[in-house]
């Protein structure tokens, strides 16, 4: 009987055996017809990398472009122009467009109150103080991101004019050295960084496209505000139109510019006592008297 039981043991792994051979031999054919036939086709690869996306590319990403075209055709071209003037003059801060910027403004209109909200009701404050609070971050949503525009000018209005003069002399020397202008100026702006570097950087681009020099270098007026930088390149035009030397140009309106930039230190300078009488009044002169005068009321009063 075990001698019967091995044989049948036996027979059954051997038909296993092949039967599991020419079934895998089968599903190897099929894998491989698979890897060269299916996997390649357009429709599964754009499978797998759809699969391989991230939820925020397949999902934030599209919506929130849809939104953003829906909202472009919404918002109007003067609008859109005016906002677009005011963050060039700030240097586009972080990348911003007119719909960007204007959409961030939105959110952090419709967040800010709704958190401040939120803040007054986890602390338990009473009803009037969190409509307060909801009304007054709602007034600081709306008005912080036009400030934050202005600041962003005025700053980089001054970093061009602390730029100007140093750009200026190695212009001059560039011009001295027998370049042209507009050669000087690329020598410059590869030398140099900065925001005024940044827009003849602008302008030598669009000179390069077609556009003549009084037309390119005006064109900083609109990205800048500086009056300095105005002044310069009014005289460059004026130069170039009567045929003036450029190099005598260069070193006039180099030292007006540092004449300016004196008289700008001497004006501040001059203020800084004004300036510094209001905390004197309010916070230095009365601490003065708690400490002299203080003993002696107390005694004062205790002899009376």
């Amino acid at each position: 009987m075990a001698l019967y039981g091995s044989f049948f043991i036996f027979i059954c792994f051997l038909t296993y055996a092949i039967v599991g051979m020419k079934a895998e031999r089968k599903g190897h054919i099929q894998h491989r017809i698979q890897t060269y036939f299916v996997m390649n086709t357009p429709s599964y690869q754009a499978d797998i990398e759809e699969e391989e996306r991230s939820f925020y590319e397949r999902v934030v990403q599209p919506t929130w472009i849809t939104f953003k075209r829906k909202y472009t055709k919404r918002l109007g071209k003067e609008e859109a122009s005016k906002l677009e003037h005011l963050l060039l003059k700030a240097g586009q801060p972080f990348g911003f467009s007119p719909v960007g910027f204007k959409m961030l403004q939105i959110t952090i209109t419709l967040v800010s109150p709704l958190l401040g909200g939120g803040i007054g009701l986890l602390f338990n404050l009473e009803l009037q103080y969190i409509f307060l609070i909801f009304f007054v971050c709602f007034a600081l949503a709306i008005i912080l991101p036009k400030q934050f525009l202005k600041k962003a000018i005025k700053k980089r209005s001054q970093l061009a004019g602390k730029e100007l003069p140093d750009i200026l002399d190695l212009l001059t020397i560039s011009l001295e050295a027998g370049l042209g202008f507009d050669v000087a100026l690329s020598q410059v702006v590869s030398k140099k960084k900065g925001e005024v570097i940044k827009e003849f950087k602008v302008s030598l681009e669009e000179m390069r496209l077609g556009k003549t020099r009084k037309q390119a270098l005006n064109a900083i007026n609109d990205r800048l505000e500086s009056d300095e930088l105005r002044a310069l390149i009014y005289n460059i035009v004026q130069a170039e139109k009567l045929g003036i030397g450029m190099v005598s140009v260069l070193r006039v309106q180099t030292e007006e510019i540092r004449e300016y930039r004196r008289q700008k230190a001497e004006e501040t300078a001059m203020k800084a006592p004004i300036k510094m009488m209001f905390p004197l009044v309010l916070f230095i002169f009365p601490t003065l008297f708690i400490i002299l005068l203080g003993p002696a009321m107390i005694q004062l009063m205790g002899s009376f």
